[in-house]
Protein backbone atom coordinates (compact mmCIF):
# COMPACT_ATOMS: atom_id res chain seq x y z
CA UNK A 1 0.00 0.00 0.00
CA UNK A 2 1.58 3.50 -0.93
CA UNK A 3 2.07 6.04 2.05
CA UNK A 4 0.12 9.17 1.87
CA UNK A 5 2.02 12.79 0.92
CA UNK A 6 3.24 14.46 3.93
CA UNK A 7 2.82 18.20 3.91
CA UNK A 8 3.58 20.59 7.17
CA UNK A 9 -0.19 19.92 8.28
CA UNK A 10 -0.36 16.48 7.84
CA UNK A 11 3.00 15.30 8.94
CA UNK A 12 1.91 15.31 12.55
CA UNK A 13 2.16 11.15 13.72
CA UNK A 14 -0.74 10.09 15.80
CA UNK A 15 -0.89 6.29 17.15
CA UNK A 16 -4.27 5.40 17.91
CA UNK A 17 -3.67 2.93 20.70
CA UNK A 18 -1.35 5.31 22.35
CA UNK A 19 -2.81 8.73 21.97
CA UNK A 20 -6.92 7.95 21.73
CA UNK A 21 -7.07 4.82 23.83
CA UNK A 22 -3.84 4.26 26.50
CA UNK A 23 -3.52 8.23 27.43
CA UNK A 24 -7.20 9.00 28.05
CA UNK A 25 -7.76 5.86 30.11
CA UNK A 26 -4.78 6.67 32.03
CA UNK A 27 -5.71 10.07 32.54
CA UNK A 28 -9.19 9.02 33.34
CA UNK A 29 -7.82 6.52 35.81
CA UNK A 30 -6.23 9.39 37.59
CA UNK A 31 -9.66 10.99 38.33
CA UNK A 32 -11.80 8.19 38.95
CA UNK A 33 -8.79 7.14 41.92
CA UNK A 34 -8.58 10.87 42.94
CA UNK A 35 -12.53 11.04 43.68
CA UNK A 36 -12.33 7.71 45.10
CA UNK A 37 -9.69 8.82 47.62
CA UNK A 38 -11.86 12.19 48.37
CA UNK A 39 -14.49 9.56 49.19
CA UNK A 40 -12.91 7.01 50.99
CA UNK A 41 -9.27 9.06 52.26
CA UNK A 42 -6.90 5.52 53.37
CA UNK A 43 -3.31 5.22 52.64
CA UNK A 44 -4.64 2.58 50.51
CA UNK A 45 -6.72 4.88 48.01
CA UNK A 46 -3.87 7.59 48.45
CA UNK A 47 -1.73 4.59 46.81
CA UNK A 48 -3.69 3.95 44.56
CA UNK A 49 -3.69 7.74 43.57
CA UNK A 50 -0.06 7.61 43.58
CA UNK A 51 -0.09 4.20 41.18
CA UNK A 52 -2.19 6.24 38.87
CA UNK A 53 0.06 9.48 38.15
CA UNK A 54 2.86 7.07 38.25
CA UNK A 55 1.82 4.54 35.10
CA UNK A 56 0.36 8.65 33.10
CA UNK A 57 4.09 9.56 34.12
CA UNK A 58 5.44 6.36 32.89
CA UNK A 59 3.73 6.19 29.71
CA UNK A 60 4.68 9.71 28.62
CA UNK A 61 7.98 9.45 29.56
CA UNK A 62 8.06 6.21 27.20
CA UNK A 63 7.29 8.21 24.09
CA UNK A 64 9.33 11.38 24.93
CA UNK A 65 12.59 9.25 25.35
CA UNK A 66 11.72 7.54 22.05
CA UNK A 67 10.80 10.84 20.33
CA UNK A 68 14.29 11.83 22.06
CA UNK A 69 16.59 8.62 21.17
CA UNK A 70 14.81 9.75 17.48
CA UNK A 71 15.97 13.12 17.35
CA UNK A 72 19.83 12.38 17.85
CA UNK A 73 19.70 9.85 14.91
CA UNK A 74 18.02 12.47 12.64
CA UNK A 75 20.20 14.96 13.97
CA UNK A 76 23.54 12.96 13.28
CA UNK A 77 21.99 12.08 9.59
CA UNK A 78 21.46 15.49 9.26
CA UNK A 79 24.69 16.89 10.08
CA UNK A 80 26.18 13.72 7.17
CA UNK A 81 23.45 14.99 4.84
CA UNK A 82 24.62 18.86 5.24
CA UNK A 83 28.00 18.12 4.94
CA UNK A 84 27.41 16.83 1.68
CA UNK A 85 24.64 19.26 0.30
CA UNK A 86 25.70 22.88 1.74
CA UNK A 87 28.28 24.96 0.08
CA UNK A 88 31.37 25.12 1.60
CA UNK A 89 31.35 28.69 3.26
CA UNK A 90 28.22 26.83 5.10
CA UNK A 91 29.65 23.55 6.19
CA UNK A 92 31.61 25.15 9.35
CA UNK A 93 28.88 26.54 10.67
CA UNK A 94 26.90 23.24 10.28
CA UNK A 95 27.41 23.08 13.38
CA UNK A 96 25.53 26.09 15.12
CA UNK A 97 22.05 24.35 13.98
CA UNK A 98 19.99 24.08 16.69
CA UNK A 99 18.75 20.34 17.14
CA UNK A 100 15.15 21.09 16.68
CA UNK A 101 16.76 23.48 13.05
CA UNK A 102 18.26 20.10 12.51
CA UNK A 103 15.40 18.08 12.84
CA UNK A 104 13.12 20.10 11.11
CA UNK A 105 15.20 19.97 7.95
CA UNK A 106 15.07 16.13 7.76
CA UNK A 107 11.87 16.96 5.98
CA UNK A 108 13.33 19.72 3.00
CA UNK A 109 14.37 18.02 0.08
CA UNK A 110 18.30 18.16 -1.55
CA UNK A 111 17.57 20.97 -3.40
CA UNK A 112 15.88 23.35 -0.74
CA UNK A 113 18.28 22.08 2.32
CA UNK A 114 21.30 24.76 1.01
CA UNK A 115 18.99 27.98 1.08
CA UNK A 116 17.10 26.53 4.35
CA UNK A 117 20.29 25.78 6.02
CA UNK A 118 22.10 29.63 4.88
CA UNK A 119 18.33 31.02 6.08
CA UNK A 120 18.47 28.89 9.30
CA UNK A 121 22.26 29.94 10.03
CA UNK A 122 21.30 33.92 9.33
CA UNK A 123 18.22 34.07 11.82
CA UNK A 124 15.83 34.25 9.37
CA UNK A 125 14.22 30.26 10.23
CA UNK A 126 14.42 30.38 14.15
CA UNK A 127 12.21 27.54 15.03
CA UNK A 128 11.05 23.64 13.65
CA UNK A 129 8.17 25.62 12.28
CA UNK A 130 9.96 28.13 10.55
CA UNK A 131 11.95 26.26 8.30
CA UNK A 132 9.08 23.46 7.99
CA UNK A 133 6.45 26.41 6.25
CA UNK A 134 9.53 27.38 4.42
CA UNK A 135 9.72 24.14 2.70
CA UNK A 136 8.10 23.93 -0.38
CA UNK A 137 8.52 20.77 -1.43
CA UNK A 138 7.73 18.39 1.30
CA UNK A 139 10.49 15.57 2.16
CA UNK A 140 8.05 12.60 3.75
CA UNK A 141 9.62 10.68 7.02
CA UNK A 142 6.92 7.62 7.22
CA UNK A 143 9.16 5.40 9.57
CA UNK A 144 8.76 8.14 12.78
CA UNK A 145 8.18 7.12 15.78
Amino acid sequence: MAESTQTYGTHRRFIPAYHFFALPVLFINIIVTAVRFSHDPRAMTAWQVVVALALFTAILLLRFMSVRAQDRIIRLEERTRLERLVPGDLRGRVADLTPSQLVALRFAPDDEVPELTRRALNGELKTQGDIKRAIRNWRADHLRV
